[in-house]
């Protein structure tokens, strides 16, 4: 399988979108990491057969830097995983529709919501360790680094076997409905 390592509209760059709170939500789409081409009937039982996967990888930028344990910190995690899992779902279920095997990894337990989960989880910040090559820190979990969000960043996963400009398209055509707009040049 010879797959493109990033495929977006201008390629090699994420679609870079806005809440309406100002914060910032980048989304890319990529060729499965070693790990989830290693592991994929673990991770995925029932996707045993799926020739092409892509990963598309959802970072919301956080209000908080994600480092420590806080009530504030928990708050604000929740409701990131909350607006991730809607919008995830929103994706999943326009590109089940039409016929493409789709999940939304659950951030927090790294199983599947919408096909049987396997006997391993996915691990969404190795995932964008993976193939986005930003750094993580250990702390009580692992932290990831992004260029120019620092430490407030959540990130997200989810994985389909539709073509990446059905993916894109759909992204697109979802996000306003979740208060993500495209973000302006400043």
């Amino acid at each position: 399988m010879n797959y493109p390592t990033v495929y977006t509209a201008l390629p090699g760059s994420p679609i870079h979108l806005v809440g309406k709170t100002g914060q910032a939500v980048q989304i890319s789409i990529h060729s499965p990491s070693q790990y989830i081409c290693a592991n994929r009937e673990q991770i995925l039982p029932d996707w045993k057969k799926q020739v092409s996967l892509w990963v598309v990888i959802v970072l919301q930028q956080s209000g908080y830097e994600l480092v420590e344990s806080t009530p504030e910190i928990e708050t604000e995690k929740e409701r990131l995983r909350e607006k991730f899992m809607r919008f995830g779902c929103d994706v999943a279920f326009n590109l089940r529709d039409c016929n493409y095997l789709t999940d939304v990894i659950d951030p927090r337990t790294g199983y599947p919501l919408l096909s049987r989960p396997g006997k391993i989880l996915h691990d969404d910040t190795a995932a964008v360790k993976a193939l986005l090559r930003y750094p993580v820190i250990q702390n009580k979990c692992r932290v990831l680094i992004h260029p120019s969000w620092g430490m407030a960043v959540y990130p997200g996963i989810l994985i389909s076997q539709a073509p990446p400009f059905l993916i894109e398209w759909v992204i697109r055509s979802i996000a306003p409905l979740h208060g993500w707009k495209m973000k302006t040049e400043d």
